[in-house]
């Protein structure tokens, strides 16, 4: 007789996942319902989150697609009132969504799209962090996920307003976790997912040969692996190939 909560350890719990219609976001949303979790896919292109959930359901999973621009104003707060309205709670929150900017000097950088990094990477997850934090502490053990970036940590040239945007999202995330540790059970974790087969990374390293990169189904295995094992504080890894 099969064991259902080894099986399925993410069983009853709701996700959502953001940056879910493609890469690592996708795997991840697809990693997520395949253990069990009913997960809220949220991105802003409707035909590719229909896409990831046909797979899902495809795969016996459910899921619910909510096409939304994170950038938008008070678009995070609208999703998270319809959200908490069919939900109690909110188990999981994997933020995938992220935008890199064209790669220049810091003082050649673009402002429109540098703004747009600020607006995706930063002030879109402090939205999301405000919009669910009722939610994910009414879960029993609340858990989110943020993926970053090791330039977030560790400057390079040219990478300026990414590897800012970055910065300032893992020490928005970091001072949440310290915040919430000893008020709730809700725990943080921030992650470096590495050198992954991503449309992203493929902008950034043209000639990089795509297969010599795992591709996102690694990282999204290890979230769930993490998400099923738990952890206590704030959580920070690199998953290496």
């Amino acid at each position: 007789m099969t064991d259902t909560t080894t099986a399925k350890p993410l069983a009853g719990q709701t996700a959502l996942v953001t940056g879910a219609s493609r890469g690592i976001g996708a795997a991840t949303a697809k990693a997520l319902a395949a253990a069990g979790a009913h997960v809220i896919l949220v991105a802003r292109k409707v035909k590719a989150l229909e896409e990831v959930e046909d797979a899902i359901h495809a795969a016996g999973g459910t899921s619910t697609i909510a096409p939304l621009d994170l950038t938008e104003p008070d678009s995070v707060t609208r999703l998270a009132g319809a959200i908490a309205g069919r939900w109690q709670s909110l188990d999981i929150m994997v933020l995938a969504a992220a935008y890199l900017p064209e790669l220049t000097p810091a003082s050649q950088m673009e402002p429109k799209q540098f703004n747009q990094a600020l607006l995706t990477n930063v002030v879109a997850t402090q939205a999301l962090i405000a919009g669910f934090d009722p939610l994910l502490r009414h879960a029993k053990a609340g858990r989110i996920i943020g993926l970053t970036s090791s330039v977030g940590s560790a400057p390079r040239p040219y990478w300026g307003a990414y590897s800012a945007t970055k910065a300032a999202f893992e020490n928005l995330l970091a001072t949440y976790a310290a915040e919430v540790e000893r008020l709730s059970p809700l725990r943080v974790a921030i992650i470096d997912p590495g050198a992954t087969r991503t449309e992203m990374r493929a902008r950034a390293y043209p000639g990089e040969d795509a297969a010599s990169v795992k591709p996102p189904e690694v990282v999204a295995d290890r979230l769930v692996a993490l998400l099923a094992e738990g952890f206590d504080g704030l959580h920070r890894e690199r998953i290496e190939g």
